[in-house]
Order: structure tokens, then C-alpha cells, then sequence
């Protein structure tokens, strides 16, 4: 089965909001890291479990979805998709951890 025309002609916008989150995230985290290394208190952001299964779900979102092209089954494509939503999920929810982490910290 191929990939339906519906699947191939979704906007980049599903794509790039996503990716945008997750690229925002990454450099939020990694500031907030080096701030609180030059406060001597890095490890009050300490990589987490939520942050490893982020990972995770967004490497398999990615190698999903590069694999796709015209021939690949729409069910692949879309949970492909759907990977990479669950992992902008997570992304804001592992966010979250760390900025109250760190808000604890400073007050």
C-alpha cells in the first residue's frame, strides 16, 4: 500500500511546530545548565529519566520519518507523526522539570 495523498500533503506546519519546540527546549535546558554551573549547583539539573525517554521517542520519530518517502504505508507515516508529537509532549513536560527545579533554586 502506498502512502495516501492526504498523508503526503501535510503542511510543514505539523513538522515545524513540533521541531520547534524541541529545538527550544534543548536550548532553554542547556542555558539553564550552564547557569547553574557557574553557580556550582549543575547538578540540581542533572539529566532525568523523562529526559532519556524524551530522547528515545524523538530518535524513533526521526528514523521513521527519514525513512519515509511516496512508497511508504500511510500507517507508518502517521505514526512517524504521531512520534514526534509524543515527543514534543514530553519535551514541554521534561522542560517543565527542569525550569522547577531551578525555581526552587533561586528562591
Amino acid at each position: 500500500m502506498s502512502v495516501d495523498s492526504t498523508v503526503t500533503n501535510i503542511p510543514a506546519f505539523f513538522i515545524t511546530v513540533p521541531a520547534a519546540i524541541i529545538v527550544s527546549r534543548e536550548i532553554i535546558v542547556s542555558a539553564l545548565r550552564e547557569w547553574m554551573a557557574d553557580l556550582g549547583k549543575r547538578a540540581k539539573v542533572a539529566v532525568s529519566y523523562l529526559g532519556k525517554v524524551k530522547t528515545a521517542v524523538q530518535m524513533c520519530a526521526l528514523t521513521v520519518l527519514l525513512f519515509c518517502d511516496n512508497g511508504t504505508n500511510a500507517f507508518i507515516v502517521l505514526a512517524g507523526y504521531l512520534l514526534l508529537y509524543i515527543a514534543a509532549v514530553l519535551t514541554i513536560w521534561s522542560m517543565l522539570i527542569y525550569l522547577n527545579m531551578v525555581w526552587i533554586e533561586i528562591k
